[in-house]
């Protein structure tokens, strides 16, 4: 393989794993939208979405479609839950509580599951089989197509939710102006639980389609949560296209320098680029700067 080709395959590789990253980064997203807050637990909804789709799999012996079906209802409770349990209770919901609260459930849903599942790791089958597509003297996984195809409409469809529905519009104001959002009759409690639930079913949905890729164990979500928060603060906290900016960007700056310099530096060039995207433009490259968000 030429240098070309080699460089050509890194960005394809770089990309799918950006995908990966944008898809988690919107499950952020949906959460920062309607509360304000970072929720910490969203790469253990990521988790549970491949755990939840293997043992569909494996003990009710469903197929691919309906366990992911039941995974995704599964984890979208479990989101709803968090808020029930966790979140609603609090008396003073500043965002620092609320954040930290989401981390301590984030090592409690962690810590079950360890329990449950072990710590094994699980493959899922890929959709549509492994044989690789050539491409310029590169090779592209099906599995890389689904995982793009999926973000796509993913993004599309809260790109819609949010931006012409009136129950997306009353989860937006909820977070903008709560009290003037229950004056005119908006139920924001419910718009709150709506957001949980609809951040589990995307988690869920992202893990369930790069497990073919990376398997999946009770631990998965710790990294890739974080590297879902870096494409989300990179590209922009709130935009939904934004968050696929970043994610692509972090993904094959990561890619390229793991296959040109060392793969032994992947982590420390996102967590750079996370840095140095703060230091010099702290609403992300397609977010706009407000004052009054935290």
């Amino acid at each position: 393989m030429t240098l070309s080709q080699q460089i050509l395959q890194y960005l394809i590789t770089g990309v799918t794993v950006g995908t990966i990253y944008a898809l988690i980064g919107m499950g952020f997203n949906i959460i920062y939208n309607s509360t304000e807050i970072i929720n910490f637990a969203q790469g253990e909804f990521v988790m549970l979405g491949g755990l939840l789709t293997v043992s569909s799999m494996q003990v009710l012996h469903l197929p691919i479609p309906f366990a992911a079906l039941v995974s995704v209802i599964g984890v979208a409770l479990i989101g709803t839950l968090l808020n029930v349990a966790a979140i609603r209770p609090v008396r003073d919901p500043n965002p620092i509580t609320l954040i930290i609260i989401t981390i301590g459930a984030s090592i409690f849903i962690r810590g079950v599951s360890s329990l449950i599942w072990g710590k094994e790791a699980y493959p899922i089958p890929a959709f549509s089989g492994e044989d690789p597509i050539p491409f310029f003297g590169a090779v592209i996984q099906p599995q890389s197509l689904w995982v793009m195809g999926v973000a796509f409409f993913i993004v599309l469809g809260l790109r819609q939710f949010f931006g012409r529905t009136i129950t997306g519009k009353a989860i937006m104001a909820s977070a903008f102006q709560p009290r003037a959002a229950r004056l005119v009759g908006i139920d924001t409690r419910f718009m709150v639980l709506i957001s949980f639930a609809l951040s589990g079913l995307v988690g869920a949905a992202a893990g369930i389609v790069i497990a073919p890729i990376s398997m999946t164990q009770y631990d998965i979500g710790v990294m890739i949560g974080l590297k879902g928060f870096c494409a989300a603060i990179i590209g922009g906290l709130g935009s939904f296209w934004g968050v696929v900016v970043g994610g692509i960007t972090l993904g094959v700056l990561e890619s390229l320098g793991a296959g040109l310099i060392s793969s032994g530096y992947k982590d420390a060039i996102a967590f750079g680029i996370l840095l140095l995207m703060l230091f010099l433009r702290p609403q992300g490259i397609l977010g706009k700067s407000k004052g009054d968000r935290v």
